[in-house]
């Protein structure tokens, strides 16, 4: 600690976070996740000595509708994987309460067995209303877990909005959790989301295995037509049952397989290169428009320029305009 006070320096939470130390690394992330000015200028001062030791990781994003069963998947699937020498850190994204702001879901309670797991972190990431449902410190946080020594990290998104998107485009393998009811569930599933599934998996397979099958098929024909000709990789379709930890050591040799074609002809690499270059352009396009709300200029007149576009009185591509000369200083 600093000075005998509450507050830490950059060297604390750099040797924390390198020791494993699971306070310090529990302290990281809420400084990453904080909105206050001087604690982002120290965040990133922690995260840039950290970067040399981030990286390592294998990467996994998971996603699936309300009640597919995410976390009794993920209990078994991390606690299989802590089994086999691995050390795992699950980032729960979590919708959050409008009038506190903090995580409603009780990620430990949800995942009990893999919370008491010595070699297992998880950790709840408030998303503060963010659009999405994926907290915008999510990225920073995967990179504090892989200086912490934790060589898989899990993505847990709330399956809703733009949030499988976002997770899809921080990891090196998304997956998706289906439910048996393949009709429906077709219909229901946000338009898209199998076009990023690198697997998709028929979870609670147990209850009906006739129904399962059926999805299996079904989904195996709906990816067959949007794969496009010649990849090297078919996003496979499995049965699986979290409850009974049933079809999970298939999974796990699957995404090692992908994992083994990624590095073998160099695309992860490229893969990650490519995720840090949208990743700088959206936290650019997140600054600019936090400054442009903030703009004393911009607060004054955007009341009337609002009303003036939804009453079609001023179209939205002048109101734009408008906006951007007065954050510039330029006269109308």
């Amino acid at each position: 600690m600093a000075n005998g006070t509450d507050t830490f320096t950059v060297d604390d939470y750099v040797k924390g976070v390198l020791a494993g130390n699971r306070s310090m690394l529990a302290r990281a992330i809420t400084l990453i996740e904080s909105a206050h000015p001087d604690h982002h200028a120290l965040a990133q001062q922690v995260l840039i000595q950290l970067l040399p030791h981030s990286g390592k990781a294998d990467r996994i994003g998971i996603t699936g509708v309300p009640g597919v069963g995410k976390s009794t998947f993920i209990d078994a699937f991390g606690t299989n994987l802590t089994a086999a020498g691995h050390k795992v850190a699950v980032l729960a994204v979590d919708p959050s309460s409008t009038r506190s702001g903090g995580s409603i879901l009780g990620d430990k309670t949800r995942m009990a067995r893999l919370a008491a797991d010595p070699n297992a972190y998880i950790r709840p990431s408030p998303t503060s209303g963010k659009l999405g449902g994926v907290a915008r410190a999510t990225r920073e946080a995967m990179m504090l877990c892989e200086a912490a020594g934790f060589d898989i990290i899990l993505v847990e998104t709330v399956g809703a909005g733009q949030s499988e998107t976002e997770v899809a485009g921080m990891v090196d393998f998304f997956l998706v959790l289906m439910l048996p009811t393949a009709g429906d569930e077709l219909q229901g599933i946000k338009k898209g989301v199998l076009e990023l599934a690198d697997m998709a998996v028929v979870n609670k397979a147990d209850i009906d295995e006739k129904q399962a099958r059926r999805a299996v098929r079904d989904y195996k024909a709906a990816i067959h037509i949007i794969t496009p000709p010649g990849a090297d990789w078919i996003p496979p379709v499995l049965p699986c049952s979290g409850l009974k930890n049933d079809g999970l050591d298939v999974i796990r040799d699957k995404i090692a397989d992908h994992k083994t074609m990624m590095v073998k002809n160099g695309r992860r690499d490229e893969k990650r290169r490519t995720q840090r270059i949208r990743w700088m352009w959206s936290l650019v396009e997140d600054q600019m428009l936090a400054r442009l709300k903030s703009n004393a200029s911009i607060r004054k007149q955007l009341p009337a320029l609002e009303k003036s576009v939804a009453d079609g009185d001023l179209t939205a591509g002048l109101a734009a305009e408008k906006i951007l000369a007065a954050f510039w200083g330029r006269a109308d």
